[in-house]
Order: C-alpha cells, then sequence, then structure tokens
C-alpha cells in the first residue's frame, strides 16, 4: 500500500471450486452479533521447502492476536489518510481471530471525523526478515473502494522515511468489477529523490479473490525479488543495481484493508458493508 502509507446481517463468503484447490466444508464463524460463513475451499502450501527452515509464522491459533511477540496495531488516518487520502478510521475493535482465523473487518461507521473503520496491523519492532520467502493465505474483502494489502516496510523507515526505506507490496487489490479478481504485487523505493516503482498484476481466470482462499508469496533474494500466486510467479525484479540498495535490509510486515483513497476511489452505492480480510497464515521461510 504506497505510504505510510459487524453488523447484524449474514453475509456468505461463497466458495468456488477449482479443480486443483484443495476441498472441504465451509465453516460457520459467530463474533457478538455477526454470523458470516468462511469458505473451506482454496489454496494452500507447504510447511517446509528445500533448503530453507520456516523461521516464524502466525497460525492465528490463540484466542486474541499476539501483540506481545508479533503484532502492534496502528490505529487514526494519520496524515492526510496514510498518504493516500484513505476515509477509515483504524482501530483494534475491528481485527479479531476466530477459529484460527485472522478477520479484519472494514465497516460502514462513523468514529472520529471517519465514516468508516478498519484495522491495520505489523510486526515493526517486534518482527522483521530480510531475505526469504514469505506466504499469506487469504481470503479477500471486494466491493468498489476496498483496498487490501499484505506487505513490507523497510525497518528504517524512522530513520529514512517513505520510499527510502523501500517497500515491498506482497499483494494489494483494488475492488470493484474487474478489480475483484486482480491484484498487484510492486516494490517502491527511492532513486535521487524521485519515489520508483515497478510491478505486475494477476488476474484470475475464473471468479474472484473474495470466492476462495488464495496463497500470495514473494521469494526474496539478494539477486531479485519474485511474486507469486498459489505458487505461480507472475513478476519479478533484478535488485542487484545500486539503485536498489533498500532492499538489501530488514523488512517488517503489515497487513491492512483500507477504504477509499487516491487509487480505489470511494465506495459507492454497489459496496456492501462489512467487508473482510481473513487470512488463514503467514509463513517466512529462509
Amino acid at each position: 500500500m504506497n505510504k505510510i502509507v459487524r453488523r447484524e446481517v449474514m453475509v456468505f463468503l461463497m466458495a468456488a471450486l477449482f479443480p486443483m484447490l484443495g476441498c472441504g466444508s465451509d465453516e460457520a464463524v459467530t463474533g457478538g452479533s455477526d454470523a458470516f460463513v468462511i469458505p473451506q475451499t482454496g489454496y494452500s502450501t507447504p510447511t517446509s521447502y528445500p533448503g530453507m527452515t520456516l523461521v516464524w509464522q502466525d497460525e492465528f491459533d490463540g484466542v486474541a492476536l499476539n501483540t506481545t511477540d508479533y503484532w502492534t496495531f496502528e490505529t487514526g488516518t494519520a496524515t492526510d489518510g496514510w498518504g493516500n487520502h484513505e476515509l477509515e478510521y483504524y482501530q483494534p475493535g475491528n481485527t479479531a481471530l476466530k477459529d484460527g482465523y485472522l478477520v479484519i473487518e472494514a465497516k460502514k461507521e462513523n468514529v472520529e471525523s471517519s465514516a468508516y473503520t478498519s484495522s491495520r496491523i505489523k510486526t515493526q519492532f517486534k518482527k522483521s526478515f530480510r531475505y526469504g520467502r514469505v506466504d499469506i493465505r487469504a481470503l479477500l474483502p471486494k466491493g468498489k473502494g476496498i483496498w487490501p494489502a499484505l506487505w513490507m516496510l523497510g525497518s528504517n523507515i524512522t530513520l529514512l522515511d517513505w520510499p527510502a526505506c523501500g517497500e515491498i507490496d506482497i499483494m494489494e487489490m483494488i475492488g470493484g468489477g474487474s478489480g475483484d479478481k486482480t491484484v498487484y504485487g510492486t516494490a517502491h523505493w527511492d532513486q535521487a529523490g524521485r519515489h520508483e516503482s515497478a510491478g505486475g498484476n494477476k488476474p484470475l481466470s475464473d471468479g474472484i479473490f473474495n470466492d476462495a482462499f488464495h496463497v500470495f508469496s514473494i521469494v526474496w533474494t539478494a539477486a531479485s525479488i519474485k511474486w507469486y500466486i498459489d505458487d505461480v510467479e507472475y513478476y519479478t525484479i533484478d535488485i542487484t543495481p545500486t539503485q536498489f540498495a533498500a532492499f538489501h535490509k530488514d523488512f517488517f510486515l503489515l497487513f491492512n484493508v483500507a477504504v477509499g483513497g487516491d487509487w480505489p476511489g470511494s465506495p459507492d452505492d454497489t459496496t456492501v458493508f462489512p467487508q473482510r480480510m481473513i487470512v488463514d497464515y503467514v509463513r517466512v521461510f529462509q
């Protein structure tokens, strides 16, 4: 995501069945006055890879997000809507662990001066990584103005600010219409005082990312960063030139669902709330 950047209705997240994907019964989840169904279909990745070691994981199996060792909440609206003119107010109450899943929920409700709420979490100062493979299995929200992101920032952001710290967007999606079936992977950096970026996108051949779980991955080495969906590579960038120095330092993870902003635009009458990004696991291998 560029820059520093439940309501009393039954929401059914219908699962699309893909021939190569795992199958199972949908799982009903309740919380407070809410009930919604988490599809038990989708792609999954292994817990080990040849020549690599699993160095960190969060399977979200507890009763609450681990904010002692792993995660920190970012709250409020920051400056100019997190630098993107986003419309949401981030607060911890929009994040929950339910039956082994992390649920980040965007809601239409007034808090402070914002008309929407959501959550944004990060591993800054707790878990950071340099190189390796990152796998994140997630079911994405949908709808105009909805902007889910699974991403990374350079740990030296407190010293260099953005974009000099570097940014790796493992997955971003701009909801609404064909946007619900397309995700983006992007790198951002500073070059001689200018913001530079490079990336690619990958549309699904069938269905949307709200139908079933997919695994969004990067494989990051001293030579390159490669982006994958369900183990299929769709973009790579060579980071050996000196202009990519930011990508040879430690990075931390961020997960969030933004509402509105310069890129997705505002929600419209077709946007249904609440919207949820549901994460099954995050795993880091080196």
